[in-house]
């Protein structure tokens, strides 16, 4: 989809969680569009052309997002329009030779920015180098008759890419979010937000539980146990181990691949409480399969201004 006009870029920067109005011809962004608590709606690549801004969203949600945007145009010049019959997507980790398209001279590529902590964002994980650090992915934008010429190019399946994504821990909104999901939950504060750049739907939860509280649940990694040749499913169950109730639910598995080193992993959201170290179990088909978490999100995310508790009222002081 793109949105065109002078105001694009300035619009879509006060109603999205990414400083986006200064982006450059070429350069790539991502954002999220909040609800007024502060929830995931919809999740955008954002590459500018100096003309147009085009928004690359995963399949079935660009209807509700440009409903949603015509309804926020008020007064401002700009122009909302559906062009996936025009466009296809090529997704790679490599640079291809291909015919990108470039209606305003600048080639559509959309390179995505996981591999670092975007300016004015934040990243929860607490490691020395991040396993995104090597995640060079990238979508090209091709005119639809130019399929046809790329089609003599190698390919890997959609699974390859699925595994490389949760190696890496880069959420994705059809597969990680869901009604409740924020930000906080997926570490989507390392590339998608700008804590500092102004008011925007959404922005006072994003605050709040960045400065003050935590996010109620947490993404991980999990390592499977491969013994069973069983690959958890979206949606699965996850338990403790180790729980005197088996069958109490802490979290649910998001994503699952077979990765070509680490073998079976999957994304899994659960219950901030959970300790980092407790033993894990997923539930697929009725069969148990043991999981180890790595951490993404740790319990400590959050609270990022130390406030000092005040006495309470009547507290006497010795």
């Amino acid at each position: 989809m793109t949105v065109t006009g002078p105001d694009r870029l300035g619009w879509l920067d006060s109603l999205t969680s990414q400083a986006i109005k200064g982006l450059r011809p070429g350069d790539s962004s991502e954002t999220l569009q909040l609800d007024v608590n502060g929830r995931l709606e919809y999740a955008m690549r954002v590459v500018d052309d100096g003309v147009t801004t085009w928004l690359l969203v995963d399949d079935g949600e660009a209807e509700g997002l440009i409903a949603w945007l015509n309804r926020m145009r008020f007064m401002m010049r700009v122009e909302v329009d559906d062009r996936s019959a025009d466009f296809v997507t090529v997704g790679t980790l490599g640079e291809p030779v291909l015919d990108v398209a470039a209606p305003n001279g600048v080639p559509l590529v959309w390179r995505d920015s996981w591999a670092t902590v975007a300016p004015g964002g934040h990243q929860y994980a607490a490691v020395a180098e991040h396993p995104g650090a090597q995640f060079t992915y990238s979508e090209r934008l091709l005119d639809a008759a130019a399929l046809a010429a790329a089609s003599a190019l190698p390919v890997a399946g959609t699974l390859a890419l699925e595994a490389l994504r949760i190696a890496a821990w880069r959420p994705r909104l059809a597969t990680e979010g869901d009604e409740k999901t924020i930000p906080h939950e997926l570490d989507w504060l390392r590339s998608a937000l700008h804590l500092s750049k102004g008011c925007y739907r959404g922005q006072e939860t994003v605050a709040k539980v960045h400065n003050l509280g935590h996010p109620p649940r947490r993404l991980v990694m999990l390592h499977l146990d491969g013994s069973d040749g069983v690959l958890p499913a979206a949606g699965d169950p996850i338990a403790l181990l180790d729980s005197a109730a088996p069958d109490a639910t802490i979290g649910t598995v998001t994503s699952a691949a077979r990765h070509y080193e680490l073998g079976p992993i999957a994304l899994a959201v659960i219950k901030r409480s959970v300790d980092h170290d407790a033993p894990l179990v997923v539930t697929s088909d009725g069969i148990r399969i043991s999981a180890a978490q790595e951490i993404i999100v740790p319990r400590t995310a959050g609270a990022a201004v130390d406030v000092p508790r005040l006495p309470r009222l009547g507290a006497v002081r010795r």
